[in-house]
Protein backbone atom coordinates (compact mmCIF):
# COMPACT_ATOMS: atom_id res chain seq x y z
CA UNK A 1 0.00 0.00 0.00
CA UNK A 2 0.95 3.38 -1.06
CA UNK A 3 -0.25 7.03 0.67
CA UNK A 4 -0.32 10.21 -0.72
CA UNK A 5 -0.79 13.01 2.20
CA UNK A 6 -1.17 17.03 1.76
CA UNK A 7 -2.88 19.41 4.02
CA UNK A 8 -6.51 19.29 5.00
CA UNK A 9 -7.34 23.15 3.35
CA UNK A 10 -4.96 25.27 0.90
CA UNK A 11 -5.50 28.83 0.25
CA UNK A 12 -3.79 30.55 -3.20
CA UNK A 13 -3.79 33.22 -4.83
CA UNK A 14 -3.26 37.39 -4.09
CA UNK A 15 -4.43 37.88 -0.47
CA UNK A 16 -4.95 34.56 0.35
CA UNK A 17 -3.91 35.19 4.14
CA UNK A 18 -7.16 36.88 4.52
CA UNK A 19 -8.35 33.18 4.35
CA UNK A 20 -7.00 32.76 7.77
CA UNK A 21 -10.16 34.35 9.74
CA UNK A 22 -12.23 31.36 9.51
CA UNK A 23 -9.27 29.88 12.48
CA UNK A 24 -11.51 31.80 14.73
CA UNK A 25 -14.36 29.50 14.37
CA UNK A 26 -11.84 26.90 16.33
CA UNK A 27 -9.29 28.10 17.91
CA UNK A 28 -8.56 31.08 20.50
CA UNK A 29 -4.89 31.55 20.92
CA UNK A 30 -2.22 31.57 17.90
CA UNK A 31 1.49 31.41 18.17
CA UNK A 32 3.04 33.25 15.27
CA UNK A 33 6.61 32.10 14.76
CA UNK A 34 8.62 33.86 11.97
CA UNK A 35 12.45 34.51 11.56
CA UNK A 36 14.29 38.00 11.44
CA UNK A 37 12.25 40.85 10.09
CA UNK A 38 11.72 40.88 6.31
CA UNK A 39 7.89 40.23 7.42
CA UNK A 40 7.69 43.18 9.38
CA UNK A 41 9.05 45.29 7.19
CA UNK A 42 6.97 44.48 4.32
CA UNK A 43 3.77 44.38 6.96
CA UNK A 44 3.26 40.89 6.48
CA UNK A 45 3.23 40.20 9.35
CA UNK A 46 1.09 43.09 11.00
CA UNK A 47 -1.74 42.04 8.27
CA UNK A 48 -1.56 38.85 9.63
CA UNK A 49 -1.95 40.03 13.06
CA UNK A 50 -4.63 41.90 12.21
CA UNK A 51 -6.38 39.09 10.67
CA UNK A 52 -6.02 36.69 13.75
CA UNK A 53 -7.04 39.46 15.88
CA UNK A 54 -10.06 40.62 14.20
CA UNK A 55 -11.40 36.62 14.08
CA UNK A 56 -10.81 36.67 17.90
CA UNK A 57 -7.79 35.31 18.48
CA UNK A 58 -5.48 35.95 21.23
CA UNK A 59 -1.72 36.34 19.42
CA UNK A 60 1.53 36.02 20.57
CA UNK A 61 4.99 35.88 18.44
CA UNK A 62 8.02 34.05 18.67
CA UNK A 63 10.51 36.06 16.55
CA UNK A 64 14.59 35.67 15.28
CA UNK A 65 14.27 32.10 13.69
CA UNK A 66 18.04 32.16 12.33
CA UNK A 67 18.27 30.87 8.21
CA UNK A 68 19.05 27.78 9.20
CA UNK A 69 17.43 26.69 12.58
CA UNK A 70 19.41 25.67 15.07
CA UNK A 71 18.48 22.54 17.81
CA UNK A 72 18.52 25.71 20.23
CA UNK A 73 16.02 27.85 18.96
CA UNK A 74 13.63 25.12 18.43
CA UNK A 75 13.41 24.46 22.11
CA UNK A 76 13.51 27.54 23.22
CA UNK A 77 10.49 28.06 21.12
CA UNK A 78 8.46 25.41 22.68
CA UNK A 79 9.19 26.34 26.05
CA UNK A 80 7.66 29.96 24.49
CA UNK A 81 4.54 27.83 23.28
CA UNK A 82 4.35 25.84 26.75
CA UNK A 83 4.17 29.03 28.42
CA UNK A 84 1.18 30.69 26.15
CA UNK A 85 -0.42 27.28 25.40
CA UNK A 86 -2.04 27.74 21.57
CA UNK A 87 -4.04 25.69 19.99
CA UNK A 88 -2.94 27.17 16.57
CA UNK A 89 0.38 27.54 15.69
CA UNK A 90 0.70 29.90 12.59
CA UNK A 91 4.11 29.88 10.85
CA UNK A 92 5.03 32.64 8.24
CA UNK A 93 7.78 33.46 6.34
CA UNK A 94 10.63 31.23 4.55
CA UNK A 95 11.58 28.06 4.52
CA UNK A 96 13.39 28.03 8.00
CA UNK A 97 10.65 29.43 10.66
CA UNK A 98 8.22 27.63 8.82
CA UNK A 99 10.45 24.23 9.47
CA UNK A 100 11.72 25.66 13.15
CA UNK A 101 7.82 26.30 14.00
CA UNK A 102 7.09 22.52 12.62
CA UNK A 103 9.79 21.10 15.05
CA UNK A 104 8.85 23.33 18.21
CA UNK A 105 5.13 22.03 17.85
CA UNK A 106 6.44 18.77 18.77
CA UNK A 107 8.04 19.38 21.92
CA UNK A 108 5.74 21.88 22.74
CA UNK A 109 2.99 18.80 22.52
CA UNK A 110 6.10 16.33 24.09
CA UNK A 111 7.76 18.35 26.01
CA UNK A 112 9.88 15.29 27.77
CA UNK A 113 11.14 14.29 24.52
CA UNK A 114 14.20 15.03 22.65
CA UNK A 115 16.41 16.21 19.58
CA UNK A 116 17.42 12.19 19.64
CA UNK A 117 14.24 10.91 19.92
CA UNK A 118 13.05 12.34 16.30
CA UNK A 119 15.82 12.87 13.73
CA UNK A 120 15.15 9.99 12.15
CA UNK A 121 12.46 9.21 9.46
CA UNK A 122 8.94 8.31 10.94
CA UNK A 123 9.59 8.50 14.53
CA UNK A 124 7.35 11.09 15.42
CA UNK A 125 4.79 11.12 17.86
CA UNK A 126 0.78 11.49 17.13
CA UNK A 127 0.82 15.42 17.10
CA UNK A 128 -2.67 17.41 17.00
CA UNK A 129 -3.36 16.94 20.91
CA UNK A 130 -3.28 20.37 21.39
CA UNK A 131 -2.44 22.38 18.68
CA UNK A 132 -3.21 21.99 14.51
CA UNK A 133 -0.35 23.80 12.04
CA UNK A 134 -0.55 26.79 9.59
CA UNK A 135 1.61 27.66 7.37
CA UNK A 136 2.51 31.17 5.66
CA UNK A 137 5.36 30.78 3.00
CA UNK A 138 6.53 33.82 1.60
CA UNK A 139 9.61 32.37 -0.66
CA UNK A 140 9.29 30.29 -3.54
CA UNK A 141 10.91 27.10 -3.08
CA UNK A 142 10.97 24.78 -0.16
CA UNK A 143 7.36 24.20 -0.08
CA UNK A 144 7.18 22.94 3.50
CA UNK A 145 4.23 24.67 4.00
CA UNK A 146 2.49 21.40 2.13
CA UNK A 147 5.37 18.66 3.06
CA UNK A 148 6.08 16.33 6.29
CA UNK A 149 9.70 18.07 6.11
CA UNK A 150 11.91 20.03 8.52
CA UNK A 151 15.35 20.49 8.36
CA UNK A 152 17.50 21.67 11.63
CA UNK A 153 20.95 22.13 12.56
CA UNK A 154 23.07 20.94 14.85
CA UNK A 155 25.74 23.84 15.00
CA UNK A 156 27.90 21.80 17.34
CA UNK A 157 28.19 18.65 15.03
CA UNK A 158 27.68 20.75 11.80
CA UNK A 159 25.24 18.54 10.22
CA UNK A 160 21.79 19.43 9.00
CA UNK A 161 18.80 16.92 9.84
CA UNK A 162 15.64 16.76 7.58
CA UNK A 163 13.37 15.54 9.93
CA UNK A 164 10.54 13.25 8.29
CA UNK A 165 7.33 12.38 9.61
CA UNK A 166 3.16 12.85 7.79
CA UNK A 167 2.50 14.40 11.64
CA UNK A 168 4.15 17.62 10.54
CA UNK A 169 2.06 18.18 7.57
CA UNK A 170 0.82 21.41 7.83
CA UNK A 171 -3.13 21.31 8.66
CA UNK A 172 -3.62 24.45 6.73
CA UNK A 173 -1.23 26.01 3.74
CA UNK A 174 -1.78 29.56 2.64
CA UNK A 175 0.08 30.26 -0.87
CA UNK A 176 -0.45 33.46 -0.84
CA UNK A 177 1.43 35.23 -3.82
CA UNK A 178 1.85 39.06 -2.54
CA UNK A 179 4.06 37.71 -0.15
CA UNK A 180 6.49 36.52 -2.60
CA UNK A 181 6.95 39.76 -4.13
CA UNK A 182 9.74 41.12 -2.00
CA UNK A 183 12.28 38.12 -2.28
CA UNK A 184 15.48 40.07 -3.79
CA UNK A 185 16.75 38.57 -7.31
CA UNK A 186 19.07 36.31 -5.17
CA UNK A 187 17.04 34.70 -3.09
CA UNK A 188 14.43 34.21 -6.31
CA UNK A 189 16.97 32.60 -7.81
CA UNK A 190 18.34 29.22 -5.11
CA UNK A 191 14.52 29.38 -3.89
CA UNK A 192 13.30 28.20 -7.37
CA UNK A 193 16.02 26.10 -8.11
CA UNK A 194 15.61 24.38 -4.88
CA UNK A 195 11.57 23.91 -6.68
CA UNK A 196 13.48 22.68 -10.06
CA UNK A 197 15.66 19.90 -7.97
CA UNK A 198 12.32 18.91 -5.71
CA UNK A 199 10.45 18.74 -8.79
CA UNK A 200 12.74 16.54 -10.95
CA UNK A 201 14.00 14.28 -7.93
CA UNK A 202 10.31 13.36 -7.15
CA UNK A 203 9.89 12.37 -11.02
CA UNK A 204 12.44 10.02 -10.75
CA UNK A 205 12.74 9.23 -6.75
CA UNK A 206 12.12 5.29 -5.69
CA UNK A 207 8.20 6.13 -4.47
CA UNK A 208 7.07 8.19 -7.40
CA UNK A 209 3.65 7.36 -8.58
CA UNK A 210 0.68 8.48 -10.38
CA UNK A 211 -0.47 10.66 -7.93
CA UNK A 212 3.24 12.62 -7.61
CA UNK A 213 4.26 12.81 -11.50
CA UNK A 214 1.71 14.87 -13.18
CA UNK A 215 2.59 17.31 -10.09
CA UNK A 216 6.38 16.92 -10.47
CA UNK A 217 5.97 17.67 -14.24
CA UNK A 218 3.82 20.35 -14.19
CA UNK A 219 6.26 21.89 -11.61
CA UNK A 220 9.32 21.95 -13.76
CA UNK A 221 7.22 23.23 -17.01
CA UNK A 222 6.15 26.09 -15.09
CA UNK A 223 9.64 26.74 -13.52
CA UNK A 224 11.29 26.46 -17.00
CA UNK A 225 8.46 29.37 -18.53
CA UNK A 226 8.67 31.54 -15.02
CA UNK A 227 11.81 31.43 -12.96
CA UNK A 228 13.69 33.52 -15.13
CA UNK A 229 11.31 36.39 -15.87
CA UNK A 230 10.28 35.99 -12.11
CA UNK A 231 13.95 36.64 -11.51
CA UNK A 232 13.66 39.39 -13.61
CA UNK A 233 11.54 41.23 -11.41
CA UNK A 234 8.36 40.06 -13.50
CA UNK A 235 5.91 39.79 -10.78
CA UNK A 236 2.98 38.08 -12.24
CA UNK A 237 5.73 35.37 -13.29
CA UNK A 238 6.78 35.58 -9.42
CA UNK A 239 3.41 34.79 -8.41
CA UNK A 240 3.19 31.40 -10.97
CA UNK A 241 6.60 30.51 -9.24
CA UNK A 242 4.96 30.55 -5.85
CA UNK A 243 1.96 27.97 -7.15
CA UNK A 244 4.54 25.80 -9.11
CA UNK A 245 6.95 25.60 -5.74
CA UNK A 246 4.20 24.28 -4.13
CA UNK A 247 3.60 21.70 -6.91
CA UNK A 248 6.84 20.06 -6.21
CA UNK A 249 6.34 19.92 -3.12
CA UNK A 250 3.39 18.31 -2.94
CA UNK A 251 5.48 15.80 -5.53
CA UNK A 252 8.21 15.46 -3.46
CA UNK A 253 6.39 15.11 -0.06
CA UNK A 254 4.96 11.66 -1.11
CA UNK A 255 7.66 10.50 -3.87
CA UNK A 256 10.19 11.58 -1.61
CA UNK A 257 13.70 13.09 -2.64
CA UNK A 258 17.33 11.90 -3.95
CA UNK A 259 21.18 12.55 -3.32
CA UNK A 260 21.39 16.23 -4.72
CA UNK A 261 19.55 16.67 -1.14
CA UNK A 262 21.55 14.22 0.90
CA UNK A 263 24.11 16.08 -0.33
CA UNK A 264 23.77 19.39 0.00
CA UNK A 265 21.88 19.23 3.72
CA UNK A 266 25.56 18.30 4.25
CA UNK A 267 27.50 21.27 2.01
CA UNK A 268 25.46 24.05 3.43
CA UNK A 269 26.60 23.30 6.75
CA UNK A 270 29.98 22.51 6.69
CA UNK A 271 30.39 24.97 3.60
CA UNK A 272 27.77 27.69 4.55
CA UNK A 273 26.61 27.96 1.35
CA UNK A 274 22.93 28.46 0.78
CA UNK A 275 20.59 25.13 0.54
CA UNK A 276 19.16 26.20 -3.27
CA UNK A 277 22.48 27.14 -4.43
CA UNK A 278 24.10 23.56 -3.77
CA UNK A 279 21.30 21.47 -5.20
CA UNK A 280 21.71 24.12 -8.34
CA UNK A 281 25.15 23.51 -8.72
CA UNK A 282 24.78 19.64 -7.88
CA UNK A 283 22.05 18.77 -10.05
CA UNK A 284 23.83 18.20 -13.29
CA UNK A 285 26.29 15.45 -12.24
CA UNK A 286 23.80 13.82 -10.12
CA UNK A 287 21.42 13.22 -13.13
CA UNK A 288 24.44 12.24 -15.30
CA UNK A 289 25.31 9.26 -12.42
CA UNK A 290 21.70 8.48 -11.97
CA UNK A 291 20.62 8.34 -15.18
CA UNK A 292 22.01 4.83 -15.32
CA UNK A 293 19.37 3.69 -13.22
CA UNK A 294 16.41 6.00 -14.91
CA UNK A 295 17.77 7.40 -18.15
CA UNK A 296 14.03 7.32 -19.87
CA UNK A 297 12.57 9.19 -16.53
CA UNK A 298 15.27 11.93 -17.33
CA UNK A 299 14.20 11.63 -21.15
CA UNK A 300 10.38 11.83 -20.05
CA UNK A 301 11.34 15.33 -18.16
CA UNK A 302 13.39 16.73 -21.57
CA UNK A 303 10.21 15.54 -23.67
CA UNK A 304 8.19 17.32 -21.63
CA UNK A 305 10.20 20.38 -21.88
CA UNK A 306 9.99 20.17 -25.96
CA UNK A 307 13.54 19.55 -26.11
CA UNK A 308 15.24 17.59 -28.92
CA UNK A 309 16.33 14.68 -29.04
CA UNK A 310 16.24 11.05 -31.23
CA UNK A 311 16.76 9.14 -28.14
CA UNK A 312 16.94 8.82 -24.50
CA UNK A 313 20.72 9.30 -24.01
CA UNK A 314 20.33 12.08 -26.50
CA UNK A 315 17.10 13.54 -24.55
CA UNK A 316 19.03 13.68 -21.29
CA UNK A 317 22.00 15.12 -22.80
CA UNK A 318 20.38 17.90 -23.89
CA UNK A 319 18.58 18.17 -20.37
CA UNK A 320 21.65 18.67 -18.37
CA UNK A 321 22.70 21.45 -20.68
CA UNK A 322 20.24 22.89 -20.06
CA UNK A 323 19.65 22.77 -16.20
CA UNK A 324 23.33 24.48 -16.74
CA UNK A 325 22.30 27.20 -19.08
CA UNK A 326 19.21 27.95 -16.61
CA UNK A 327 22.32 28.12 -13.99
CA UNK A 328 24.25 30.46 -15.74
CA UNK A 329 21.33 32.70 -16.61
CA UNK A 330 20.65 33.38 -12.92
CA UNK A 331 24.24 33.98 -11.92
CA UNK A 332 25.01 30.43 -10.17
CA UNK A 333 28.66 29.52 -10.32
CA UNK A 334 28.94 25.92 -12.17
CA UNK A 335 30.99 24.14 -9.41
CA UNK A 336 31.75 24.51 -5.96
CA UNK A 337 35.34 25.92 -5.93
CA UNK A 338 33.73 28.94 -8.50
CA UNK A 339 31.08 29.21 -5.03
CA UNK A 340 34.29 30.28 -2.54
CA UNK A 341 34.54 26.69 -1.51
CA UNK A 342 38.37 26.35 -0.87
CA UNK A 343 40.32 23.60 -1.56
CA UNK A 344 41.84 23.07 1.55
CA UNK A 345 38.28 23.18 3.06
CA UNK A 346 36.63 20.81 0.50
CA UNK A 347 39.30 18.46 0.82
CA UNK A 348 39.28 18.71 4.85
CA UNK A 349 35.33 18.08 5.02
CA UNK A 350 35.11 15.76 1.97
CA UNK A 351 35.35 12.12 3.50
CA UNK A 352 33.05 13.82 6.39
CA UNK A 353 30.12 14.91 3.98
CA UNK A 354 30.24 11.58 2.12
CA UNK A 355 30.21 9.36 4.87
CA UNK A 356 27.21 11.64 6.26
CA UNK A 357 25.11 11.97 2.71
CA UNK A 358 25.03 8.60 2.47
CA UNK A 359 23.29 8.03 6.00
CA UNK A 360 21.15 11.08 4.95
CA UNK A 361 17.25 9.53 4.29
CA UNK A 362 17.19 10.85 1.06
CA UNK A 363 19.27 8.51 0.17
CA UNK A 364 17.18 5.75 0.34
CA UNK A 365 14.82 7.03 -2.27
CA UNK A 366 17.31 8.12 -5.00
CA UNK A 367 16.62 6.20 -8.16
CA UNK A 368 20.58 4.32 -8.07
CA UNK A 369 21.93 2.52 -5.17
CA UNK A 370 24.59 5.07 -4.19
CA UNK A 371 27.91 4.84 -1.46
CA UNK A 372 29.65 7.24 0.22
CA UNK A 373 32.66 6.24 -2.50
CA UNK A 374 29.69 7.14 -5.20
CA UNK A 375 29.28 10.60 -2.96
CA UNK A 376 32.77 11.49 -3.01
CA UNK A 377 33.18 10.73 -7.18
CA UNK A 378 30.20 13.25 -7.63
CA UNK A 379 31.71 15.52 -4.99
CA UNK A 380 34.85 15.90 -6.73
CA UNK A 381 33.44 16.08 -9.87
CA UNK A 382 30.82 19.32 -8.43
CA UNK A 383 34.15 21.15 -6.88
CA UNK A 384 35.68 21.58 -10.22
CA UNK A 385 33.56 20.57 -12.95
CA UNK A 386 35.11 17.32 -14.22
CA UNK A 387 32.77 14.92 -15.91
CA UNK A 388 30.37 12.38 -14.24
CA UNK A 389 31.78 9.14 -15.12
CA UNK A 390 28.52 7.38 -16.80
CA UNK A 391 28.99 4.06 -16.27
CA UNK A 392 30.33 3.66 -12.73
Amino acid sequence: MARFTLPRDLYFGPGAMKELAVLGKTCKRAMVVTGGSSMKKSGALDRLDAILKKAGLKVKHFEGVEPDPSVETVMKGAQAMTAFQPDVIVAIGGGSPIDAAKAMWVFYEYPDKTFDDIKNPFTMPVLRQKAIFVAVPSTSGTATEVTAFSVITDYATKVKYPLADYEITPDIAVVDSDLAETMPPKLTAHTGLDALTHAIEAYVAGLHSDFSDPLALKAIQMIDDDLVASYNGDMAARGRMHVAQCLAGMAFTNALLGITHSIAHKIGAQFNLPHGLCNAILLPYVIQFNRKACEGRYADIARALGLPGATERQLVNVLVDKICALNDSLDIPATLEEAGVSEDVFTKNLEFISKNAKLDPCTGSNPRKTSAADIKKILKAAYNGSPVAVNW
